[in-house]
This record gives structure tokens, C-alpha cells and sequence, in this order.
């Protein structure tokens, strides 16, 4: 059996940092939805992936992938967004097999008054301190991590 590569010490403390941080902020945008407009950051994504989408709607396969949920996840968060009316799940017409999960107008609204408070709490949680330099190289470097991990897996 051979030995780990053990990180050194400047790679521990900024694996670290990434840990403590992202889970720290995480917390936080959860809190901040949560408190101002009864969405989580599960919802919220859900949300946001399906107002993107051609006719605000995605299969549920499909939106697990996007909003890096699993499937089960993903149907208990679509279940509690449904009860809010946020979202509605329908057959798909040529896949009886298929269901899509589809953004309401009343949940692309409520989307559209949380993405407002959100994007401040970002901007002040996260852009608007990191050097862009900074925040260059956290997009490349997560970027090279989600291809990896989609190469993975």
C-alpha cells in the first residue's frame, strides 16, 4: 500500500479556507433566502435553472443534473416548491416514461423578487471582495474541477 500525498502545509490551509468558506457561505445564502423569502438555496437554484430553460421547464433527470441534486432529492424539493406553487411536474407528451418539472408564473415572480436580495448578498458575501484577478481564477479552477468530477463520474 503506498503512502497519500499528503497536502503541505500552504495546500492545507487553503483547502481549508475553501472548506470553511464555502461552507460558511453556503449557510449564510441559505439563511438570507430562507429568512426574506422562504426559499432555500435548493429552491432558489431549482428555480433559477428553470427560468433559464426554453419554456421554463426541464425534464427531472435532466434538472437533478443541473441543480446537482440527486433524483430523490431532487423530487422531495420540487414536492415542497409544488405546495408553494412555485413549480408544477407534468408528463412528458412524447416519453410517458418522462416528467418535466415546470416554473410557474407565480414562482418565476417569486424567483425574480429573491434573485434581487440574493445577487446584493453575493455581491457582498463574495464579488465585490475578492480581487477580479482572484475571482478570474476561482472560475477557471472550478471549472477544471466540475469537468473533472463530470469525467469522474
Amino acid at each position: 500500500m503506498s503512502e497519500p500525498r499528503w497536502l503541505d502545509a500552504d495546500q492545507q490551509r487553503d483547502w481549508r479556507a475553501f472548506v470553511d468558506g464555502s461552507v460558511r457561505l453556503t449557510e449564510l445564502l441559505d439563511r438570507d433566502l430562507k429568512t426574506k423569502h422562504g426559499l432555500s438555496v435548493s429552491e432558489y437554484e431549482i428555480l433559477v435553472r428553470l427560468s433559464e430553460a426554453p419554456e421554463r421547464r426541464l425534464r427531472m433527470a435532466e434538472l437533478a443534473e443541473h441543480a446537482s441534486q440527486s433524483r430523490s432529492r431532487l423530487s422531495h424539493t420540487c414536492s415542497r416548491l409544488e405546495s408553494k406553487g412555485l413549480v408544477f411536474r407534468g408528463g412528458c407528451p412524447n416519453d410517458k416514461r418522462g416528467v418535466y418539472a415546470h416554473l410557474t408564473d407565480e414562482g418565476f415572480d417569486a424567483l425574480d423578487r429573491a434573485a434581487r436580495d440574493h445577487v446584493e448578498t453575493v455581491r457582498d458575501f463574495f464579488i465585490d471582495i475578492i480581487d477580479p484577478s482572484d475571482l478570474a481564477a476561482i472560475g477557471r479552477a472550478f471549472t477544471a474541477v466540475n469537468k473533472r468530477i463530470g469525467e469522474a463520474g
